[in-house]
């Protein structure tokens, strides 16, 4: 009885495999109307063994994925519409049992916006397995903590990816441009992402947080920050099914779990909203003379290593400025010494750190202080004026004043003599043994007088005449010294090659946060020193303009602006890091260099 029934599907089988394969069916659908951008699928679908499948040219859309064969004979396609307008697919061609068949030609319009979601054409629903890949599926949102700052202000820009497919990788392929803006990335390990579930117009979601950074407003009124662009693998999953049956006995026995389901990843492009950000000046009428763009909350403290030592010596002076907001910007305070002082340019230490609430931390001033003569001296108070964004007015603190006691120091006919031309090295000398003359003695034969000598007019007027010039000379030198653009000008050039030393000292140890810190100082704090323009005032616009009217050459200007933008997308760029750390490097070598043949 069993081999009878046995006997008796296996006819059945055959008779309904021979009815299908005598009506070929070979059929192309798709959704007949989508939005530009969208991504949808073009099935061919044929109702017998296939082969030798030949596609059609397909022009006016972007071919994503495909084509993919399954094992019902049907072959799809992951299409993206890419304009406006009406098209027209042609017939696709395939072998089924030697002859040859041709499918229907495809007419899809494409709108602008959102097109009416299909479920016809046997295509599901995007949320189900099988189904294409939708903007409520996957896609990337931008926000701003806040979209009406205080120029200077820090502002949080945050990137979530929002997702419902799985998604087996992703890569960020343009980075919004900041200009206007001073930025600090605020994730520093990329294989970490802070995940979490949220729940969007009454859809779920898995969200990841995939860029965040702060941004300082360099200048005030309507900045824009473009996109973000990224491509994306998610998998889809598909069903093994057999069309052209309609029947519930052979649908449940082909879907059956034993034929198993099949991944097929898909790529997809997918971009974040425009961000607009309205920046507020700083107010003009109460702001303090010696404020220097310090925007946030912070606070002061000052000390000195000690308050009693002898001429000669040397003493240290730290002035400290603690906080939340655009520290690395602050520059060191205006403070009078007194003139017995010789004071030598400051040391400054950053201690900051970043976290996904901003940057804070503090930011020393270390100077290195040798009283000259000895007596009662005092060091006035150091005055810090900053923008409280608390009470949305400028405030201004101040360290309280030291006296310093100098005592004569030992053999004060002793000279100083500097080791380097930053003066930071020196030694004492000047007790040294003198020794007997040895050289032969020159007498004056006996009534000669110096009063008879015919030089005696000339000698008598060169002390003056060198004096006179000694005078002139030093006149010259406190005025440069006091004129601290000059000064800041001189020291330009020495300065970033220091900050390049650095980071060559980086790029070897293959330490990238520190290498494009430095970099970034270096190119930002040239263009600030050589030219006099504040670090907060620091632009793309301005750096360009302060370029041109110093008639640098515009290929120059060109490089000069292409290292600049290269130093913030560089971190972010795909490939190979350390070969771009060091195209970087030359490249930010190169363009000061230059800059600095062309200035002179």
């Amino acid at each position: 009885m069993k081999n009878k029934r046995i006997s008796a599907l296996s006819v059945l089988l055959l008779w309904v495999f021979s009815a299908y394969a005598q009506q070929i069916d070979f059929r192309a659908s798709a959704r007949e109307v989508v939005a530009v951008g969208d991504q949808f699928r073009l099935i061919y679908s044929v109702n017998g063994q296939a082969s030798g499948f030949r596609a059609p040219a397909i022009k006016d859309f972007n071919i994503l994925a495909g084509p993919s064969q399954s094992t019902d004979y049907s072959f799809t396609y992951i299409l993206q519409a890419t304009e406006e307008g009406t098209f027209t697919i042609p017939p696709a061609s395939v072998n089924v049992d030697g002859k040859s068949y041709q499918s229907n030609p495809v007419t899809i319009k494409v709108v602008k916006g959102n097109a009416p979601a299909q479920q016809n054409q046997g295509q599901q629903s995007p949320s189900q397995p099988g189904g294409d890949i939708t903007a409520k599926d996957l896609f990337v949102k931008a926000s701003v903590s806040n979209a009406n700052p205080y120029q200077g202000e820090q502002v949080i820009v945050t990137y979530k990816i929002y997702t419902r497919v799985p998604v087996a990788e992703y890569s960020i392929t343009r980075t919004p441009s900041t200009a206007g803006f001073w930025a600090q990335d605020l994730i520093k390990d990329m294989s970490k992402l802070n995940q979490y579930r949220e729940t969007v117009e009454g859809l779920e979601y898995v969200v990841a947080e995939i860029k965040k950074e702060a941004l300082f407003a360099q200048k005030s009124g309507k900045l824009v920050i473009e996109p973000l662009e990224m491509d994306v693998v998610a998998q889809i999953q598909r069903k093994a099914s057999r069309r052209g049956f309609n029947d519930p006995f052979f649908d449940s026995f082909f879907n059956d779990s034993f034929f198993g389901s099949t991944y097929q990843n898909i790529k997809k492009t997918i971009r974040s909203n425009q961000l607009s950000i309205n920046v507020k000046p700083l107010p003009q009428a109460s702001r303090p003379t010696d404020f220097t763009g310090a925007v946030g909350n912070f606070s002061i403290s000052g000390a000195v290593d000690r308050e009693t030592l002898k001429a000669n010596e040397a003493m240290t002076y730290k002035f400290t400025i603690t906080g939340k907001g655009n520290i690395k910007l602050v520059e060191k305070p205006a403070i009078t010494f007194p003139s017995d002082f010789e004071v030598y340019d400051p040391r400054i230490t950053d201690n900051i750190s970043t976290s996904a609430t901003g940057v804070s931390g503090s930011r020393t001033f270390e100077y290195l202080i040798i009283p000259r003569n000895p007596g009662d001296f005092k060091i006035n108070e150091a005055r810090f004026s900053y923008f409280d964004l608390t009470s949305g007015s400028f405030k201004t603190l101040s360290t309280p004043g030291y006296s310093i006691k100098v005592g004569r120091g030992e053999g004060q006919d002793g000279t100083l003599v500097t080791g380097s031309t930053n003066k930071e090295d020196f030694k004492y000398i000047g007790s040294d043994v003198r020794f007997i003359k040895t050289s032969p003695l020159n007498f004056r034969p006996a009534g000669t007088y110096l009063l008879g000598n015919v030089f005696l007019p000339l000698w008598i007027a060169i002390p003056p005449f060198l004096l006179a010039a000694f005078l002139i000379l030093w006149r010259n030198e406190l005025r440069k010294r006091n004129n601290l653009a000059l000064m800041r000008n001189r020291k330009a050039t020495r300065v970033a090659r220091k900050r390049l030393k650095a980071a060559e000292h980086f790029l070897k140890q293959q330490n990238r946060d520190a290498f494009y810190t430095e970099i970034s100082s270096a190119l930002w704090g040239y263009i600030s020193d050589k030219f006099n323009i504040p670090r907060s005032a620091l632009s793309m616009e301005s750096v360009n303009e302060a370029l041109q009217t110093k008639d640098i050459a515009e290929d120059l200007i060109k490089q000069f602006m292409d290292a600049l933008n290269n130093c913030e997308f560089a971190r972010f760029a795909p490939g190979d890091k350390s070969r771009a750390m060091d195209n970087l490097y030359r490249q930010a070598m190169d363009v000061i260099s230059r800059t600095e043949q062309e200035l002179k």
